[in-house]
């Protein structure tokens, strides 16, 4: 059984954390509730999460601050950021949000049918990110345990040629993305958005090319969840 992806959902006011709920209940994951900054952090101290939406303004720790500590810790720094504001925002607000790491900067009131279309985005990339990683784990342990040449080598092989198939699948899917936001000359936070994905798929890429026989068997760590 496939585990659900935790979505992260900041917001100091209860009626838009349930705004939120509602939008994103039919991707079917976790939704994890934080109602400050430090709620925020707290919780990250202990589970993964596939995104974070994290509102702007808030008591206390606000959004941009909130997100700089994400950045810095090396456990959750590569976890998508995406930022939500009533704020009406100019260029200078939304430097602000990407300069804290953001990959979207979203206002209020936002199309509930385009959140839930970036948040499957992200859910759909880290569940990726994690089959491939369990996968590759599994494979290591068969390289490393000396199987036999016959039966575990071809199991091995096997496996190898399967995470590198799936994985060319999602490349080939991200560079079309890339080309046709080249193409549209599309704003900031899809450019963003596109770069983040090619990070992570160039990391997932490197480990797995490390697992190929000839490499002495010692595979580079896979990247953090994204």
């Amino acid at each position: 059984m496939v585990q659900k992806a935790k979505i992260l959902l900041v917001d100091d006011r209860p009626e838009n954390l349930l705004a939120l709920e509602a939008i994103l209940s039919a991707l079917d994951q976790t939704l994890v509730r934080a109602a400050s900054g430090e709620e925020a952090l707290k919780a990250l101290l202990t589970d993964d999460f596939a995104v974070i939406l994290l509102d702007v303004q808030m008591p206390g720790m606000d959004g941009f601050e909130t997100a700089a500590h994400i950045k810095r810790r090396e456990r959750t720094r590569d976890i998508p950021i995406i930022f939500l504001t009533a704020i009406n925002h100019g260029p200078h607000h939304t430097f602000r949000g990407y300069a804290a790491g953001a990959v979207d900067y979203i206002s209020k009131p936002f199309d509930p049918w385009v959140l839930r279309a970036k948040v499957s985005v992200f859910v759909d990339l880290y569940m990726k990110n994690c089959q491939l990683r369990e996968q590759a784990a599994l494979l290591r342990l068969q390289l490393e345990g000396g199987q036999s040449a016959n039966g575990g080598a071809k199991e091995a092989a096997g496996l190898l040629a399967e995470l590198s198939a799936r994985l060319a699948a999602v490349e080939e899917q991200a560079e079309a993305l890339t080309k046709q936001l080249d193409e549209d000359s599309a704003d900031a936070a899809a450019v963003a958005t596109a770069a983040h994905l090619e990070r992570k798929l160039t990391g997932l890429r490197r480990a797995l090319d490390a697992l190929e026989p000839g490499t002495g068997g010692k595979p580079a760590a896979l990247p953090a969840q994204t």
